[in-house]
């Protein structure tokens, strides 16, 4: 059984949970193999899926800002990101593992993804 994981190992290593893992059974995109009335999924298919997963990034977030990195300062631990996109600026703070690992540099093409619980509206002072 060493190259079998159990459905919850698999889950979390996908990043999502059971119950979506019996719904991608059913719909066909992923199988298990059923031992002692358990499910358990094959190395080489959790394999594929997760390179499935990286090449498309799932995510509830909806507000997407495409445009170029114009500058990234780096400290020993945090990076700030500075993206113009169209007439905006986006300025995102991670850090510098993250921006190093995404080769984060003036001139190469980034997305800001944006998901907020609060949203404030303004109007110009009268």
């Amino acid at each position: 059984m060493e190259d079998l994981i159990r459905i919850g190992a698999a889950a979390s290593a996908l990043g999502v949970s059971v119950d979506t893992l019996r719904r991608w059974e059913r719909d066909g995109r992923m199988s298990f193999e059923r031992r002692s009335g358990q499910r358990f999924v094959h190395t080489a298919e959790l394999t594929r899926l997760l390179t499935e997963r990286a090449g498309t990034a799932c995510s509830s977030a909806r507000n997407r800002f495409t445009g170029t990195v114009i500058s990234v300062t780096r400290d020993k631990v945090m990076a700030q990101v500075e993206i113009a996109c169209g007439s905006q600026r986006i300025v995102s703070l991670m850090s510098r593992e993250s921006a190093d690992q995404l080769d984060l540099r003036p001139g190469v093409t980034a997305t800001a993804v944006v998901k907020a619980t609060t949203v404030i509206v303004e109007r110009p002072a009268p």
